[in-house]
């Protein structure tokens, strides 16, 4: 009798071998990397991580306003993006990488040489994409929506180029926004092309972009040839303290509304199944 007592007691009190359960749910990553055409209240990038991904994906929007392909990396931003890739536990993370419009000339704090900055500063982003073990994919820059003589005055053209070109040599995966963005404001004309914005513009303007040209709007963009550019506005008064942050929408034809989010949003979710399409499933119209 005491025998079987003592065999029962060591097998209560013998260690239990514990197996690692592989885990059930597996989820991706995407994180956009960009300028304010990207970030959220002026980009495209609010609306695709809100609308245009399944719960399997997590959805960071590093896009920040102003920044060229030199200052997204000087001010640390590239940084942590780079720290968002590495995170552990995701399946793969994909990094969506869009810049272009600020390394344009004209404000020599940001701007790049189109020819030997420029695209040595993108390939770095997709070399150290791929050491942190994630799958770049790399974003012609968003159109802008300015005219001339009812056709888009097309300035991001050379910068879109070379980020095609580079996607070409190395062999990463293209979202050709750009291409996609002119036909769609192409075929809208310049003054159905206004809704894009974040605000309606102004009555002037839009009676005056019914000529097939569109009138300068904000200081910050491009001029046309025989344009006269908006002057800057006094800087605003600082907010009280404690005050929280605001957000103050403007009308130009560079950033984005609702309506203009939904739409480029929709075109890089379904650009972006074409090119990744191991993320169709997780990615939605």
């Amino acid at each position: 009798m005491l025998k079987p007592l003592l065999i029962a007691a060591a097998l209560l009190v013998a260690p239990v071998a514990v197996h690692a359960q592989e885990p059930i749910f597996k989820a991706s990553k995407i994180v956009l990397v960009g300028d304010s055409t990207v970030a959220v209240n002026s980009g495209w990038g609010g609306a695709f991580c809100a609308t245009h991904v399944t719960s399997n994906i997590a959805c960071v929007n590093l896009g920040r306003g102003g920044r060229s392909s030199r200052t997204y990396r000087e001010e640390g931003s590239w940084a942590l993006a780079l720290k968002e890739m590495s995170t552990g536990g995701f399946e793969q993370t994909y990094v969506l990488i869009q810049l272009g419009h600020n390394d344009q000339p004209g404000r020599p704090e940001r701007s790049t040489d189109l020819a030997t900055e420029f695209p040595v500063n993108m390939r770095r982003f997709v070399d150290e994409a791929q050491a942190a073990g994630a799958k770049p994919v790399l974003v012609t820059p968003l159109i802008r929506r300015q005219f001339k003589n009812g056709q888009v005055s097309d300035d991001l053209a050379p910068w879109a180029e070379a980020i095609r070109k580079l996607a070409a040599e190395t062999n990463t995966p293209l979202v050709d926004l750009h291409a996609l963005s002119r036909a769609a404001v192409q075929a809208m004309g310049p003054v159905a092309a206004m809704r894009l914005a974040e605000i309606p513009p102004r009555p002037e303007l839009a009676a005056a972009a019914a000529s097939g040209t569109t009138p300068p709007a904000m200081f910050y963009e491009p001029v046309l040839p025989g344009a006269v550019a908006p002057p800057r506005p006094p800087a605003a008064p600082p907010p009280p303290p404690g005050a929280m942050g605001s957000f103050k929408p403007v009308f130009d034809y560079t950033h984005l509304g609702p309506e203009g989010a939904a739409l480029f949003s929709a075109m890089v979710a379904k650009a972006l199944a074409d090119v990744a399409p191991e993320l169709r499933r997780n990615l939605l119209p």
